[in-house]
C-alpha cells in the first residue's frame, strides 16, 4: 500500500503506517456497519471544503503527455496506479470497461502510475493490455499533491474541473456502487 518507502525513510514508513492504519480502521469500521455504504475494499471520501484541486501536467508513458485543462468540459477520474499493486492491477480491467461504457459522456479514465520504470510499466502492459492513456509521475509529487497515499486512488473531477470525492483502494467500477458514486459526474 506504500509509495515507494524505501525512497523516503523514517519518515516514508510513518506516513505509509498512518495512512494505512487510517484506511485499515476505516474499512474494519465499515464492516461492522449494519448500514455500510462502501464496500469492503473501497472508501469514498468527499474532496476536502476549501481544498483548491491541484494542477496537472504529466509526462505520457510512450505518447504525449497531458493536463488537466485539455480536460475542460469533461468529467475525469484519475487513477492512481503502480504494476506492483495487486488491487490496482484487480481493478485496472473494470475501470478500461468504465471508459468505455460512458465514452459518449465524454468521460476519461486516465492511469497515473506512480514511480516506476519504463521497463516495469512496459512488462505490465504487456501481460495486461489497456487502452487508458498511461501518465508518469516520475517523482510522486502528483499523487501527493493529489492526496493519493494508498493504492489505488481514484479522485473524480467535475466537468468543472474541480475535485469531487476520492476513493481510496480497490474498486469494481462496473458495480452498482460505483454507477451510484460516479452519477453526478454526469449530471
Amino acid at each position: 500500500m506504500s509509495l515507494d518507502v524505501c525512497a523516503k525513510g523514517r519518515s516514508g514508513r510513518r506516513e505509509m503506517l498512518a495512512g494505512g492504519l487510517a484506511y485499515g480502521l476505516a474499512c474494519g469500521l465499515a464492516a461492522l456497519s449494519p448500514a455500510r455504504a462502501e464496500p469492503l475494499g473501497a472508501l469514498l471520501r468527499p474532496w476536502p471544503k476549501g481544498q483548491a484541486t491541484p494542477g496537472l501536467a504529466l509526462p505520457g508513458f510512450e505518447g504525449p503527455g497531458w493536463s488537466l485543462a485539455e480536460a475542460k468540459g469533461r468529467p475525469v477520474l484519475l487513477n492512481f496506479w503502480a504494476s506492483w499493486c495487486e488491487p490496482c492491477r484487480a481493478e485496472m480491467p473494470a475501470l478500461e470497461l468504465l471508459a468505455q461504457r460512458h465514452e459518449r459522456e465524454g468521460l476519461l479514465v486516465l492511469a497515473v502510475n506512480q514511480r516506476e520504470t519504463d521497463a516495469a510499466i512496459r512488462r505490465y502492459l504487456q501481460l495486461m493490455p489497456i487502452s487508458l492513456p498511461v501518465l508518469r509521475d516520475l517523482d510522486g509529487s502528483t499523487s501527493r499533491a493529489w492526496g493519493a497515499r494508498v493504492l489505488p486512488t481514484t479522485v473524480a473531477l467535475g466537468r468543472d474541473g474541480k475535485a469531487l470525492f476520492t476513493v481510496m483502494g480497490e474498486l469494481d467500477w462496473t458495480g452498482p456502487q460505483a454507477r451510484q458514486w460516479i452519477a453526478p459526474l454526469f449530471s
